[in-house]
């Protein structure tokens, strides 16, 4: 059963096409991404699901019908930013979100879902960013949703705190949750996504799983350098004129199916392997390779 449909949606700002004859579909219990670098495409697409903006042309479908005040209420947002009214604990934010709907999540079942009891009466402003985020989540599951929309929901957390949202988000899941997540965070979405689409341009560029997109797209394995004086793109690209180099911050990259000879074309000309190290692709990876650059922020 499908939980969303987009066909064929257009959005365009004066003469800039937004979104292009964009469509997709997404399954009932399932995490989907939607990932794309910024001025992609995504976040107006995002907010006409969300019924934000609307579409030029082109229709979204939720469970087989299309948006009514009815379906809308069986949405929940995580948006980046939310205000709070001040001076509220988490709790209080919590009853106060609740009370605007008549399906609710009970706010003392929502606080363990979300694992907000050891601060769930602690002002929000007095909340580090990964307990913040945390309970934007818990809001945005107020109304029991049937599907949930996290934008860019771990963004600015360190680490740790990324993790712990991980966690919650695959217990969410496992749980039955239809759950649409943008981020710019590769890892994040190979880890948590079911299926993702990458837009680039206000198109669909590719969709899949993430594993066999990565196969299908990148058969190759990468070979990783440190970069110095002695190891640079352009000695590399000259020794190695069939393989795929890339800079990556300070480290050169080369995409090859015959890493043998590549590493044997190294040391001949006495290239230094001191910090190489091979992996296979990821959807960071992918991500480059399909749109030709890192990640814009």
């Amino acid at each position: 059963m499908l939980a969303l449909e987009v066909k064929n949606l257009i959005k365009s700002y004066g003469d800039v096409a937004a979104v292009k004859n964009i469509s997709f579909q997404i399954r009932v219990g399932e995490c989907f991404g939607l990932l794309g670098p910024n001025g992609a495409g995504k976040s107006t697409t995002i907010e006409i699901i969300e019924q934000i903006q609307k579409q030029d042309s082109g229709q979204v479908f939720y469970f087989g019908k299309p948006p009514t005040e009815a379906l809308r209420e069986q949405i929940g947002v995580q948006f980046q930013e939310t205000a709070l009214l001040p001076r509220l604990t988490a709790r209080e934010c919590l009853e106060v979100f609740s009370g605007l709907y008549s399906e609710r999540i009970p706010v003392p079942e929502l606080i363990k879902l979300c694992q907000l009891e050891e601060f769930a009466d602690r002002y929000h402003e007095k909340l580090s960013g990964g307990q913040k985020q945390r309970l934007l989540l818990a809001i945005a599951m107020s109304n029991r949703p049937k599907i949930l929309l996290l934008d860019e929901p771990t963004t600015g957390l360190d680490p740790q705190a990324r993790r712990h949202l991980w966690d919650i988000i695959t217990n969410l899941k496992t749980a039955g949750a239809t759950i649409i997540l943008t981020t710019h965070y590769m890892d994040e979405a190979e880890a948590l996504c079911d299926r993702i689409v990458i837009v680039d341009h206000g198109e669909i560029i590719a969709e899949g799983e993430p594993r066999n997109l990565i196969r299908s797209h990148l058969p190759e394995v990468i070979v990783e350098m440190p970069l110095s004086e002695r190891v640079t793109s352009d000695r590399v690209k000259n020794l190695l004129p069939n393989e795929r180099v890339l800079i990556l911050g300070q480290r050169l990259q080369i995409s090859t199916k015959k890493l043998d000879q590549v590493v044997r074309a190294l040391s001949d000309a006495h290239i230094p392997l001191d910090g190489l190290h091979v992996r296979q692709p990821n959807l960071e990876d992918l991500f480059i390779s399909l749109t030709g650059k890192a990640l814009r922020s």
